[in-house]
This record gives C-alpha cells, sequence and structure tokens, in this order.
C-alpha cells in the first residue's frame, strides 16, 4: 500500500540554475534505478554522458527538452523532462526523456504527479501522443502502461560501447 505525500507536491520548470539540483537528483535517483538492470560500469558510463552541466545544458538549450522539478516540503523530491518530437506525417508528439523520483519518496505518488505535469504540457501545446523509451528489464513499465502507455516496438540503443534495451511506449493525449 503506497501512503499520500503530506502536502501536495509543487512541479515547477527548471532553469540553467536548477542545473546543480537535477544533478543531485539524479546521483539519487540514477544508481538504485539501474543497478538491478544494467552492468555498474554502464550505469557510470551514462551517467557520466548524460548528467554533466554541459550536456544539462545542452538538453535545455540545444534540444528543447523541458525539465520539471518536483518539490514536497520545499525540497526537490523528483524530477522529469521532455521535449519535441518530430513527426514526417505533420502530427505533434512529444517524448518524455526522464523521470525520476528520491528513493525515499517512491510509493507516494509523486511519480503519477510529474506524469500528468508532462502529459498536461504536452496537450496544452498541442501534441497528439507522449512517447518514453523503457528499459525491457526495468519494473516501472507495469507503472506507465497503468497510465496508459502501449508497446509499440523494441529498440536497441547504442551509447558509447553499450546498449540500451527499451521498449517504446506510446500514450495517445
Amino acid at each position: 500500500m503506497t501512503s499520500a505525500p503530506a502536502a501536495l507536491p509543487r512541479i515547477v520548470a527548471a532553469t540553467l540554475q536548477d542545473i546543480p539540483t537535477i544533478m543531485r537528483l539524479a546521483e539519487a535517483t540514477w544508481e538504485p534505478t539501474y543497478r538491478f538492470i544494467i552492468s555498474r560500469e554502464q550505469i557510470e558510463y551514462m551517467y557520466r554522458v548524460i548528467y554533466t552541466p554541459a550536456s544539462l545544458k545542452r538538453q535545455m538549450q540545444e534540444q528543447h527538452h523541458t525539465f520539471l522539478l518536483a518539490y514536497l516540503d520545499d525540497e526537490p523530491a523528483g524530477y522529469a523532462s521532455f521535449g519535441p518530437l518530430p513527426q514526417e506525417d505533420g502530427t505533434i508528439a512529444f517524448k518524455m526523456h526522464k523521470i525520476y523520483v528520491l528513493p525515499t519518496r517512491q510509493g507516494q505518488g509523486l511519480g503519477l504527479y510529474l506524469i500528468e505535469a508532462v502529459e498536461n504540457a504536452a496537450r496544452t501545446a498541442g501534441g497528439n501522443f507522449l512517447e518514453l523509451n523503457v528499459n525491457r528489464y526495468n519494473p516501472a513499465i507495469s507503472f506507465y502502461e497503468r497510465r496508459g502507455f502501449v508497446r509499440q516496438r523494441e529498440e536497441d540503443i547504442p551509447i558509447g560501447p553499450y546498449f540500451m534495451n527499451d521498449y517504446v511506449l506510446r500514450k495517445e493525449l
């Protein structure tokens, strides 16, 4: 049984000044999320590629990722990021790139608030659907499926000398 958060979370759009906060949250969530799915070497490599200040700045400014920070009791407790997903057929789509909640805050509904915030922002921007990638061995798959995401395909993505073995999930908005 999950317990509800003491107060409703406050979810705000992150700015470049929030990069250190995103990095602290990533440091606290990345290894616990992936330790049973991929090797320690792959975890460390991917973390170094994705979560440097320069990489996060590039994601925000050049790749047009919007980061959302979730606060509980005025403390950062999770984050999500999403951005436009170009489509050849003219539909408007978005991709959720990241969603992480501190292990001490999991099971309290914060992930639901974050995913709803992403869905609402994509819908407001005219999005027809939202896609995400999830490792095929990640237990979070059921979380996404309960939220209405449907498996579209499998995808093996090279990241340096490693591969992420993912499902691509999609939700109509």
